[in-house]
Parts: C-alpha cells; sequence; structure tokens
C-alpha cells in the first residue's frame, strides 16, 4: 500500500514536466524588458510589412527554440514560431492606425501611417518629367530621389521641412551607398571604366585610326556607316552591355567622318543592344528569362518546359523585330523624322561649315582624344583588343556556366547558367591587357603616356557613371516605395478579355520599364505575376488548351518587348545612359530623338502584332503587314536629311 502512495506521489510530481511541450509556451511570464519589437522603417498602403518579435532573454531564446508562443495583436490572437529567439509575422496596414501587441505582461503599441501607394509613381514620374521639359538629367534624377526620401522620412513622423533635410542626407547615406554596394552594380561601373580606358588606349595608339581607314572602304557614305554600326550591333548579340560599349565607342570616329549625328548613333547602338540580346539563343538574357518563365509555369502547373515556351514565343516578339527592321528602312529610305531630324541636318551643316565634327558642337561631351600624328595607325592595334573582349566574353560565359550547371549540362544550360557580369569583368580586363601590352611592345607610346590614356578613358567614363549611380538609386527608392505594386494594383481594377492580354501586357510592362529605367526588374515582377494571371484569365474564359497556351505565349513575348520598349523611352535606364555614353552623344538629346521612333514602332507593334495575334491572325502575315506600315510611315511622314 506504501509503494502505491509514493507511486502516485511522484507521477503528481513529474506530471507538469511530463506534459510541458502540451502547456501553452506563454505560461512563462514575459516582462516589458524581454521582448523587442522590429518594424520595418518604410510602411505602404496595403502593402504587406514585415515584423519581428526578438527574445531579448538569452535564456528564453534557448527554451522557446521551435516552439510556439501566442501574441495579441489588435485584439486577434496568432500563434507564432519562434526560431532563434525571433518570432515574424506579416501585417498590412490600409489606413492610420495603431498597431498593437501584447504578450503576458510585455505590451507594446505604435502608431502607424502608411504611405499611400500612390505616391509610389512620384519619385519616378518627376524625374522623367524633369529630364524630358529641362534637358538635364543629373537634377531631374536628384529632385526624383528628394521627392522619394521626403515622402518617406515625412510619413515616419517628421515634420514636413525636416522631412526634407533628412532626405536630403539620405540620399548620400543611404541610397547611394547602397546602390554602389551592389555588386551587379559594381561590376557594371568597372567594366565600363575597362572599356573606356582601353578605348583610350586603342585611340592614343592609333588602332581605331586604323580601324576606321579600314571602315572607310566599306563605310565612305552615311547610309553605309549607318549600316554597318547596325551590322555591327547584330553581330555583337551575346550581351547589350558589350554590345553598346564596343559598337559605339568603335563607330564613333567613323559616323563623326560621315557626318553622322551622335543622335543617330546613339539610336542605332541602343536600339541593336538589347532587341538582339533577347532574341538570339544563346546571349546573357537567356538565363534571366527562362528562369522567370519557370516559375510562372510552376505557378500553373502546365506540361510545358521554360525552353520550348521562349521557343514558341520567338515570333511574337513583334517589337523587338520591327525595330530591327524600321532601323534598316531609316537607313536606306534616307529619312528621318521628328528631333532625328533636325539633328542630323545639324550634323550635315556643321560638318560641312568647317570640314570637321566637333562633339562640342553636337554634343556636350568632351573633344575626341587627339592621336600623335607620328604613330603609325595599324588597324590590329584596335580590332584584336576588341576581339578579345568578345571571344572572352563567350568563353567567360561557358566557364562561368559549366561551373554552375555542371558538365553534363548543354550549350543553352550552361548559357543561362553563367555569371555574365564576372564574364564581362574578365573580357574586359584582358582586352585592356592586351592593349597595353601591344602598345608598350611596339614602342608606339611608352608606360607613363600608356598609363596616362587610360587614366584620361577612365575620366570619359565618370559623367556617366554618375548617371548610373543615381539612376540605380531611383530605382532602389522605386522598390522600397512598391511602385510596380502601384501599377499591378491599378491593372486588377480592369476587366479584361484575354485576347487583349498581350496587348495591355505589353502597355504594362513598358510603363513599369519607363517608370523605374529597368526592363529587367519588370520581367522579374511581371513573369511570376501576368503568367499565372493571364494562364487562369484564359481558362475563365472558356478556352481551350490550344487557346490558353497561344495566349500564354504571346504574354511572354508581350512582357519582354514591352520592357525593352519601356527601357527604350525611359531617360532613366541605364542601357539608354550607356548608349548616350557610348556614343559621346548629350544624354537627353539621345532620350529625345529615340523617343519618337520607339513610339512608332511601339504602336504598330501593339495594333498590327499584340492584338491580331491574339485572335489568331498568323505572324507570316504580320510582320509583312506591320514593315509595310513602318515603311510608309517613314515614308509619308520622313524627310530627306540634304
Amino acid at each position: 500500500m506504501l509503494r502505491k502512495y509514493i507511486r502516485y506521489l511522484i507521477l503528481i510530481v513529474c506530471l507538469p514536466a511530463l506534459n510541458l511541450n502540451a502547456q501553452s509556451i506563454n505560461d512563462s511570464t514575459f516582462s516589458q524588458n524581454d521582448i523587442k519589437i522590429e518594424l520595418q522603417s518604410i510602411i505602404v498602403q496595403n502593402v504587406t510589412a514585415g515584423i519581428k518579435i526578438v527574445l531579448k532573454n538569452p535564456d528564453q531564446t534557448k527554451i522557446y527554440q521551435n516552439k510556439n508562443i501566442n501574441v495579441l495583436i489588435n485584439d486577434s490572437i496568432i500563434e507564432l514560431a519562434v526560431l532563434n529567439g525571433v518570432a515574424e509575422f506579416d501585417y498590412k496596414f490600409s489606413e492610420k492606425e495603431t498597431l498593437s501587441i501584447k504578450i503576458d505582461e510585455f505590451s507594446w503599441s505604435k502608431d502607424v501611417t502608411p504611405i499611400p501607394l500612390w505616391m509610389s509613381i512620384l519619385p519616378p514620374l518627376i524625374a522623367i518629367l524633369m529630364a524630358l521639359v529641362f534637358r538635364e538629367v543629373y537634377s531631374a534624377l536628384f529632385i526624383g530621389l528628394l521627392v522619394g526620401t521626403t515622402i518617406i522620412f515625412y510619413y515616419q513622423g517628421s515634420a514636413f521641412f525636416i522631412a526634407i533635410f533628412h532626405g536630403l542626407l539620405a540620399i548620400v547615406d543611404t541610397y547611394i551607398i547602397t546602390s554602389m554596394s551592389d555588386k551587379d552594380h559594381l561590376a557594371i561601373i568597372i567594366f565600363s571604366m575597362l572599356i573606356g580606358a582601353m578605348v583610350s588606349l586603342i585611340t592614343k595608339n592609333g588602332g581605331m585610326r586604323g580601324v576606321v581607314k579600314i571602315l572607310s572602304k566599306y563605310a565612305n557614305t552615311p547610309v553605309s556607316g549607318q549600316f554597318i554600326t547596325w551590322l555591327l550591333g547584330i553581330l555583337i548579340f551575346f550581351d547589350d552591355y558589350a554590345n553598346t560599349l564596343v559598337v559605339g565607342n568603335t563607330m564613333r570616329p567613323v559616323t563623326d567622318r560621315l557626318r553622322i549625328s551622335r543622335e543617330k548613333l546613339a539610336y542605332i547602338v541602343d536600339s541593336t543592344a538589347a532587341p538582339v540580346a533577347s532574341l538570339a539563343l544563346i546571349t546573357t538574357w537567356i538565363g534571366v528569362e527562362l528562369s522567370y518563365i519557370q516559375e510562372g509555369i510552376n505557378a500553373i502547373g502546365i506540361p510545358e518546359s521554360a525552353y520550348s515556351v521562349f521557343i514558341n514565343s520567338l515570333d511574337t516578339r513583334f517589337y523587338l523585330i520591327f525595330t530591327l527592321a524600321f532601323i534598316l528602312i531609316i537607313i536606306f529610305k534616307k529619312r528621318d523624322f521628328g528631333p532625328m531630324l533636325k539633328a542630323e541636318r545639324k550634323a550635315r551643316k556643321l560638318a560641312l561649315a568647317d570640314n570637321s565634327y566637333s562633339s562640342n558642337k553636337l554634343s556636350n561631351k568632351t573633344d575626341e582624344l587627339k592621336v600623335y600624328e607620328n604613330i603609325k595607325a595599324r588597324w590590329y592595334n584596335a580590332v584584336i583588343p576588341v576581339l578579345v573582349i568578345i571571344i572572352g566574353t563567350i568563353i567567360s560565359l561557358i566557364v562561368t556556366g559549366r561551373k554552375a550547371a555542371g558538365p553534363n549540362a548543354d550549350l543553352m544550360e550552361i548559357i543561362a547558367a553563367a555569371d555574365s557580369f564576372k564574364s564581362l569583368l574578365w573580357a574586359s580586363l584582358l582586352g585592356t591587357l592586351i592593349a597595353i601590352i601591344m602598345t608598350v611592345c611596339q614602342r608606339l607610346l611608352n608606360l607613363r603616356a600608356t598609363v596616362d590614356s587610360l587614366v584620361s578613358g577612365f575620366r570619359t567614363m565618370l559623367p556617366a557613371i554618375l548617371i548610373l549611380i543615381l539612376a540605380w538609386s531611383l530605382a532602389l527608392i522605386t522598390n522600397k516605395l512598391h511602385t510596380s505594386e502601384f501599377i499591378a494594383y491599378s491593372l486588377s481594377y480592369i476587366e479584361i478579355s484575354p485576347y487583349l492580354l498581350p496587348a495591355l501586357t505589353f502597355v504594362f510592362s513598358a510603363f513599369i520599364a519607363f517608370s523605374t529605367g529597368s526592363s529587367w526588374g519588370t520581367m522579374a515582377i511581371l513573369y511570376p505575376m501576368i503568367l499565372p494571371a493571364g494562364w487562369l484569365i484564359s481558362q475563365d474564359s472558356g478556352l481551350d488548351y490550344d487557346g490558353s497556351i497561344a495566349i500564354f505565349y504571346n504574354i511572354v513575348s508581350s512582357i519582354l518587348a514591352g520592357s525593352v520598349f519601356g527601357d527604350h523611352c525611359s531617360p532613366i535606364s541605364d542601357t539608354t545612359i550607356l548608349s548616350s555614353l557610348a556614343s559621346s552623344c548629350n544624354h537627353i538629346e539621345h532620350v529625345r530623338t529615340q523617343l519618337p521612333y520607339a513610339l512608332t514602332v511601339g504602336c504598330v507593334s501593339v495594333v498590327i502584332g499584340s492584338v491580331l495575334s491574339a485572335y489568331g491572325v498568323s505572324s507570316w502575315i504580320l510582320f509583312p503587314a506591320g514593315l509595310i506600315i513602318l515603311y510608309m510611315i517613314v515614308s509619308v511622314f520622313g524627310r530627306k536629311i540634304y
């Protein structure tokens, strides 16, 4: 009997310990000093905000690891998992409210005024409008940044003028620093500076003059000069950045001599780079496209591969193909219209007036680098370093891609997995080193003069790099303010037919790319969002699998083409800026002269291409029809330059 009572006594004593995991984790009291609440600093209306509950007591962190705590949030109890002393949850603020969090004896509250979502469009919109109106991009980007930072600090509780002051400081200490800390951004800066240094050196050592002499045999008229520029843009298809900088810098002396305006050069360079890179099967774009397409496929669950979707979408990429063809129409018709006509006539008149082409007259850039007359012009001193960059980039893409994709991957998978920025850095460094070795070994320049030439090339890149940094900082602001979500919400209120989805998607993606200055960023936003939505709308409208997949292919094309179109129109786009840089063209003049051409092709692409193809009209009919219309537009509205 005594043993029985002892057994009951032991059971009663041990029962709480045995049942510990079944009890509420909140049985141990949390005091006011045991917890810290971390709320993200930028809260946007109707956009999910992350909130962290951090356990400050190390003992509690160990006790509650991988267990749940009950949290009272604005009178609603939720269970949150604790991992490494942190419990996280998401919350949407639709209007100004007091967020209250209570855990046992711990309580916390904060008045939160979310930033209205519509305000997210103001920073890029103001920057774009100022750039176009005042034709000065530095101040436009800076004002756009200041508008964004002021909005952020004002809704964080600062008085208006204090918000302006804090916003001014945050431009430098937060957004510019963060933008420059991005690995890919630094790669672009270094790549651009290396290209600038190499171009400066091969100009000083007579290599570029030798190339000009060779090309002069084939590019001896404005028409042939523009055509060769277009052809080089097609041949350097593997990357849009390399395309822009190599073609622009290589052809600038040739087009200058042929009295072709810098604006026309920048247009040809800009309008061949991204379209070619996004159409070719082996480019630095292919991996990004395939990964985004795969995300959309995974969300839908259709039996299609990303590669097959990519291939099947090629025949509806109307803007990209029409743009490449439109350039040829402009070239061989010898006609221009809008601001480009004025720029071309100005170039011809200035060149005829003094038989020279001063970059100070036709752009706000520095004078062309002068070549010493005693240096013999040898074309291979320029061609070999450029070929090293081109071939080096391709080899580097294969090397980095094979390392990431594995030894059994095919060429497409290798390129898709490649590190494009690392490849560009390797290739540009090798090209610059080859140029240095060839210059010094041939005694064209001594070592000091060679280094001075390289430094001079670095300096020529600084204005464009400043614009890039400001544009990246503005893109960071638009990301923080969720500009893309505002545009997405605006679209969600429209009830649309599935046959209009490709055209609306094109316009939608163009607007996002125009506002943010990033075609890749636009694709990252829209592919995972629009592809599943487009498929569901098609299915809900009663379309069978074949009809739905045809719309799906068209939407894939429209996102990409619309992104490139918006990128071409945007003054804050990095590729647009690089095109101005490589062509030594005033940036705003490049945007002004290119905009009418891009809009013309864009409108034809939407009406003739996106809309009619969605209704089942064959691309074999639409492409010739679109080309005929573009030809007629140039014939009717274009004017002879001289």
